[in-house]
């Protein structure tokens, strides 16, 4: 048996070139163990107010990674092989080591991606693995992890506390009762775990199950949601609620970033056809782009940092959504459009001081032709780090090229891990400091910028920027 080791090379990521290496390993050194700030992420957080050992590899490490199995998938692998939860319950794998070695075998599928340098680093540096993953390693890999499963040392709670992670935030929706959130608070841990606030299946009066949600709105908070007056009234108390529960944020999805400005009577005229009778697309845009904007004025006054997240076509492979939910790794970037369709936002609330819009996109064709120039002047505008298929080592570094001249440094806030899997926070981090590290330091070696200020940059992009963008 031959064991070939797992060694993560300490300058990984950073240039070839030897004057910008030697900055980069400088810059990294000097943020590499600060605390992690995650003001925008999908971990459960179920799995810290109830602090279980985790059950095995394949529920922590796989089933909440949408990297790993759309993957998988993209070479033939049915998402049932590996235990992915079917809509109406019809039967999938159960045999969690039968699902790591298939992984496993498939494993020379991530070469080159980030989701090999998150697992490597996860397996290296969170529970010890010092053997690569392969096919042949697999099971003896399954058993070294369950073992240090078992430990209290890797416990969720513990875990939270050796990752350094200072602050984590969740997305959850408006109408959730956070209860995860409450047990968390009245335990005593010191942990800081907070909710954010989403309301996209109030606010997108086509979607699915709306008048349901509606109604549920109402007995929540005990209003009487038949008119528009009344529903923003509603909403504004379970902004309220997620504030007084630690939320520092709101967050959107959405196809396309529209916005626009609707008179008081036609968002009632078309609050009231929708009570009815479905409306159509066309009026449902005109209806959330107006949204957006009370949106807004509501973070004015209650301090909610809004977060957009449009340039994306969700659950866009019906068959998989049908048969197993949404977030299944189906999203795909659009083509956006940003300069017309925030106009309507920013000319009404972008030049208050008193708001932060963060705008995160997968159109990268957007960095520096639109979403820059916006937050280079509009005192209300930050742009959010690459996101899903960009948070890569090459997505992130041409983020940066494309923003930095134009935005600066200041006007970004730093990284966000947007993760479902807990423990590949803190490689996922890692990774951005790495790559921040390494873009900096091009700047720092062909003299654009002072190595003073890039140093200070960094540390900006790894604590300041987040904290102050999140108003943490």
């Amino acid at each position: 048996m031959i064991k070939i080791p797992l060694i993560l090379d300490e300058s990984r990521c950073f240039d070839p070139d030897p004057t910008t290496r030697k900055i980069a390993c400088e810059l990294y050194e000097s943020v590499r163990d600060l605390p992690i700030i995650s003001p925008h992420g999908h971990v459960d957080p179920s799995i810290l107010a109830e602090d279980r050992a985790f059950p095995d590899p394949v529920e922590l490490l796989l089933k909440p990674n949408h990297y790993v199995f759309r993957m998988l998938y993209s070479q033939g692998i049915p998402l049932e092989s590996i235990g992915i939860p079917t809509v109406d319950g019809t039967p999938v794998e159960k045999d969690n080591r039968k699902i790591w070695q298939l992984f496993a075998d498939n494993w020379y599928l991530f070469a080159g991606t980030p989701s090999e340098s998150w697992m490597n680093y996860e397996l290296a540096k969170v529970f010890g693995v010092d053997e690569r993953l392969s096919g042949d390693s697999a099971m003896r890999i399954y058993d070294q992890l369950c073992e240090k499963m078992k430990s209290p040392e890797f416990r969720p709670r513990k875990l939270y506390e050796n990752f350094k992670i200072e602050v984590m935030a969740t997305t959850d929706g408006a109408l959730d009762s956070l209860e995860h959130h409450k047990k968390i608070a009245e335990s005593g841990w010191a942990g800081r775990v907070i909710p954010t606030f989403r309301p996209d299946s109030l606010i997108q009066i086509d979607s699915q199950g709306w008048r349901d949600n509606l109604e549920a709105l109402g007995v929540i908070t005990g209003k009487d949601v038949t008119t528009y007056a009344m529903f923003l009234d509603a909403l504004r108390e379970r902004r309220q609620y997620f504030k007084k529960m630690g939320a520092v944020a709101t967050d959107h999805a959405m196809f396309t970033p529209f916005t626009c400005k609707l008179n008081p009577n036609e968002s009632e005229r078309i609050f009231q056809k929708a009570l009815k009778t479905p409306v159509d697309a066309q009026t449902a845009l005109f209806f959330h782009g107006n949204m957006l904007l009370e949106m807004a004025r509501m973070s004015i006054e209650d301090g909610l940092v809004m977060q957009i997240h449009p340039g994306c076509y969700r659950n866009h492979n019906e068959c998989i959504s049908k048969r197993f939910g949404a977030d299944k790794g189906c999203d795909i970037p659009v083509s956006t459009e940003f300069t017309t369709n925030l106009k309507a936002l920013l000319n009404e609330c972008g030049n208050d001081i008193n708001l932060r819009i963060i705008i995160f996109t997968m159109d990268e064709s957007t960095y520096s032709r639109e979403l820059a120039p916006l937050a280079g002047h509009y005192p209300a505008l930050r742009l959010g780090p690459s996101w899903w298929f960009h948070d890569s080592i090459n997505g992130m570094t041409r983020f940066k090229q494309m923003v930095l001249e134009t935005a600066g440094v200041y006007n970004t806030v730093g990284f966000n891990d947007d993760t479902r899997s807990f423990t590949s926070i803190p490689s996922r981090h890692d990774l951005a400091r790495r790559i921040d590290a390494n873009c900096l330091a091009g700047l720092a070696a062909r003299h654009i910028m002072d190595k003073n200020d890039a140093f200070k940059a960094i540390r900006a992009l790894t604590r300041e920027l987040p904290k102050t963008a999140y108003r943490l």
